[in-house]
């Protein structure tokens, strides 16, 4: 009988060491993932783009190779955390906008400006398609001066050639406060690809973006 009670409190130690030895372990592991994410994050950068509806660009740049991470919302406006239906009046002055966290090593900030300059139409003023209000103008809110240099050089350059048959009337701002959208706006268009909007006005661009922008599109969003 003794001898059965030291096996088993030796086999109780034993155990006891092996699930302290695993707790260890998954807690190495999870710092080591925390310290990954976090050194990851540090090398992204961010921008903030309006070009319409929220939920066309962030379709369009949820595909791009090296655009890790995209958030719906909406700055440039007075009022405080506003709302969507508050944004949707026009008089908060906020523009529907979504900001982008790239990797500057897979895709670079002159490479954003060409997608979105080539993705909207930046002639029509507070307007694209039939979304009309100053919350769908055409935007670009620069997180820096580096930013905002080459936005005012690409649309300076756009204009001189004539790219399109109107001036590009894009704000170029300062990003102000951001403010995050409503949960049901984010990763819109691939949660309801069948919605009427998303089928009819989000897919065509979408299409469009695969065929001009083929390669700089993530791998199976060819």
């Amino acid at each position: 009988m003794m001898r059965y009670s030291i096996i088993c409190f030796c086999f109780v130690c034993l155990l006891a060491c092996v699930q302290e030895g695993n707790t260890q372990s998954k807690s190495k592991k999870t710092k080591n993932q925390e310290s990954n994410t976090q050194t990851n994050l540090e090398n992204m950068e961010q921008a903030t783009f309006g070009a319409g509806c929220f939920w066309c660009v962030e379709a369009v740049f949820q595909r791009i190779n090296g655009v890790e991470k995209i958030v719906s919302g909406y700055a440039g406006g007075k009022n405080k955390n506003p709302t969507y239906k508050e944004v949707c009046t026009g008089e908060t002055g906020h523009a529907e906008v979504c900001q982008i966290t790239y990797d500057p090593s897979k895709v670079t900030y002159d490479e954003l400006l060409e997608v979105f300059w080539k993705t909207h139409d930046p002639t029509t003023l507070n307007r694209q398609g039939n979304d009309e209000g100053t919350q769908y103008r055409s935007v670009v809110f620069y997180h820096n001066d580096a930013q905002k240099q080459l936005a005012e050089k690409y649309k300076k350059e756009l204009n001189e050639v004539k790219a399109y048959d109107k001036p590009i009337v894009t704000e170029i701002s300062l990003l102000p406060e951001f403010y995050v959208a409503e949960d049901y706006h984010q990763n819109y268009y691939n949660e309801n690809p069948n919605q009427g909007y998303c089928a009819f006005v989000i897919a065509p661009k979408v299409e469009k973006l695969r065929k001009v922008f083929k390669e700089k599109l993530k791998k199976g969003s060819e």
